[in-house]
């Protein structure tokens, strides 16, 4: 009796749980995201410990106006995501909604238009980053598990660079454009173009018989620093070693974020000598097939891949 009295009990509470999804879903909509709407987006991210401010979600809108979103219910904003095109690929950032709303369907409404905005942009394959307990989420929504990459934090000590590396200069970005899109088959362009040309942020190239053979880059804040992307040909781990060790003496003293694929484990090996801690692990998912990748390769940021 104990366990059929329990097992109504867990009925009562599904068909309650379904019934406030279906109150819910007549109930949101979304919008695009715009200014009025970035301290909202500020502090529910912070909520999840995500350490952004503003200005991060300008730099989003800039990079793609019309995906960035707002999850409303009625007329109380309740969630937001981001994700931005890159010719046939797209990437998933960032994803918050409001505790008591992530049972009841509110993530996957938002997810879904996001999913949907993409492929009306031409969008063939979908990539994100997700943390362990979102596998399973993304999952549900067609997403499949790829590979792992682990989040590193720390200041980093490193000896002086041996002065290989180079800075990029303007006239070196289209190469380092060609060199990405070889890579990975997408078009990154707006997004390296406003990262290179930040003179804020650091960044450097390193040249193998006179061709680019990879690149790195950093964005650089008052107290901290994000490294990537770094791109390099598979042949030239050597070359990833020297743009990091030139990137991380150039900012000696700041706290250093990078996220590194834990099947490149001659760079993570180097990475946590320097100093550099671990501290999770995403997982790297898509949507669509992936064509072959043949290069080292660090993302921008979890949220543009």
């Amino acid at each position: 009796m104990r366990r059929t009295r329990f097992s109504l009990e867990e009925q009562k509470g599904s068909v309650a749980l379904n019934s406030e999804r279906h109150r819910l879903k007549h109930m949101l909509h979304v919008e695009r995201m715009k200014r009025e709407h970035f301290s909202f987006a500020v502090q529910l991210a912070n909520t999840m410990d995500w350490n952004m401010g503003e200005p991060d979600f300008e730099f989003n809108v800039n990079l793609e106006p019309d995906g960035c979103f707002v999850l409303f219910q009625a007329e109380d904003p309740i969630g937001i995501a981001t994700c931005v095109s890159y010719g046939k690929t797209g990437w998933f950032g960032n994803l918050a909604v409001k505790e008591e709303h992530r049972k009841a369907g509110a993530g996957t409404i938002i997810v879904k238009y996001a999913i949907k905005y993409l492929k009306e942009k031409g969008v063939e394959i979908i990539g994100l980053y997700a943390y362990d307990y979102l596998v399973g989420f993304y999952e549900k929504l067609g997403f499949k598990p790829h590979n792992d990459f682990v989040v590193l934090n720390g200041k980093p000590s490193v000896c002086r660079p041996h002065g290989t590396s180079m800075k990029v200069r303007k006239k070196d970005i289209p190469g380092l454009i060609d060199l990405d899109r070889r890579c990975f088959g997408w078009e990154r362009q707006k997004l390296l173009n406003h990262l290179l040309l930040d003179k804020a942020n650091l960044s450097y190239l390193f040249l193998h018989k006179n061709k680019i053979a990879g690149f790195a880059a950093a964005k650089v804040y008052d107290v901290m620093a994000e490294i990537g992307p770094v791109i390099c040909n598979q042949e030239h781990t050597d070359a990833a070693i020297d743009l990091l060790r030139t990137l991380l003496y150039n900012l000696r003293n700041r706290n250093i974020y990078a996220y590194v694929p834990v099947e490149a484990k001659c760079l993570l090996t180097t990475l946590l000598a320097w100093g550099l801690q671990e501290k999770f692990f995403v997982k790297r998912m898509f949507l669509g097939a992936l064509n072959a990748q043949s290069c080292v390769y660090f993302p921008e940021s979890l949220e543009r891949g």
